[in-house]
């Protein structure tokens, strides 16, 4: 029998449940809602029962090893999920006890950005380093710290937020109540933000003028950059300037041998990853310049979210 790992991703909408070989290959994906359910309890046994009905063709090749999960606010110490702003059920969720012992599987949880700091280590660019810190660009902006080979966690779980420092203590209002978060200038909300600053700002036509902005996306931005549109270009450039400046904060901390770039905003290539590099040397304490690569993850083509998480437990089960 071959040996499968189960990769779970909880977002605010969907779960995504991935079934993931030992070699990092998806045998197949599946999703059900994450809202709409009875109870927590309700929920994860929805899980199960897809899981059960999806494996059914994989019972004479797979065995399944142990099942891993990421979740907003997931705390990989406590397999928990704690006070999480996007999803129904609040206060502390008893995720891994709960549902290892619905699936007689181990489980491990921990957040998306970390999940996907493992997945960069075992099977991206990041093969081979021992010292790294993973970015991942989404609707906000998530990250995993890796250092001496191990992920950093934190005496409670929750280290690495690195999208909840503070750019301007008095700049834009975020979602975890207080003002100024990385997050808000950097990622695809907020990139979005800073077109409609800059068109409010300025007089050159653009084509992002016309998009409201509940319609508009990172991919609109790119796109728009692409053509030559100066709104757009100027809204990379002031997001990559953000994001250098914080980077080479956190350099200072664990000294990586790379950082790496995922989700949307990263798929904008030069427009965010030119700037970014530029203010991130500039910014830099002199002892650590020219040594640090800021790259693209090697995941992007990927579910990096089913994937890390599946790789959390096949880091820590495999057999």
């Amino acid at each position: 029998m071959k040996n499968l790992y189960i990769g779970i991703d909880i977002g605010g909408t969907n779960t995504i449940v991935g079934f993931i070989t030992s070699n990092g290959n998806f045998l197949s994906e599946h999703r059900i809602s994450t809202k709409g359910h009875k109870s927590f309890d309700d929920f994860l046994l929805q899980i199960k029962t897809l899981i059960t009905e999806k494996f059914e063709p994989y019972l004479d090749e797979y065995q399944i090893i142990a099942i891993g999960a990421g979740a907003p606010n997931g705390n990989y110490y406590k397999g928990t999920i704690e006070d999480a702003p996007n999803l129904e059920w609040k206060g502390k969720l008893e995720f891994s006890r709960k549902f290892s012992d619905l699936m007689q599987l181990p489980v491990v949880l921990t957040n998306d950005a970390n999940a996907a700091a493992i997945g960069e280590m075992l099977f991206g660019n990041a093969k081979g380093m021992k010292n790294f810190i993973m970015i991942t660009l989404g609707t906000g902006l998530g990250s995993g710290l890796v250092a001496n080979g191990e992920l950093i966690y934190g005496h409670d779980g929750f280290a690495g937020e690195l999208g909840h420092t503070i750019v301007n203590s008095q700049g834009r209002y975020c979602g975890c109540g207080r003002r100024g978060c990385l997050e808000t200038y950097v990622s695809a909300t907020g990139i979005k933000r800073t077109v409609y600053k800059i068109l409010a700002d300025r007089l050159e036509e653009s084509v992002l003028r016309a998009i409201p902005f509940d319609g508009l996306t990172a991919k609109n931005i790119t796109e728009a950059a692409q053509a030559g549109d100066k709104v757009a270009i100027l809204s990379f450039e002031y997001t990559g300037q953000i994001l250098g400046e914080k980077l080479a904060d956190a350099v200072a901390h664990t000294s990586p041998e790379a950082i790496f770039l995922f989700g949307g905003l990263a798929k904008a290539g030069k427009y965010i990853f030119e700037p970014t590099i530029r203010h991130f040397e500039q910014s830099l304490l002199p002892i650590y310049r020219n040594k640090i690569k800021i790259l693209p993850s090697g995941l992007m083509d990927q579910n990096v979210a089913v994937l890390g998480a599946a790789s959390l437990a096949i880091k820590e089960f495999s057999i």
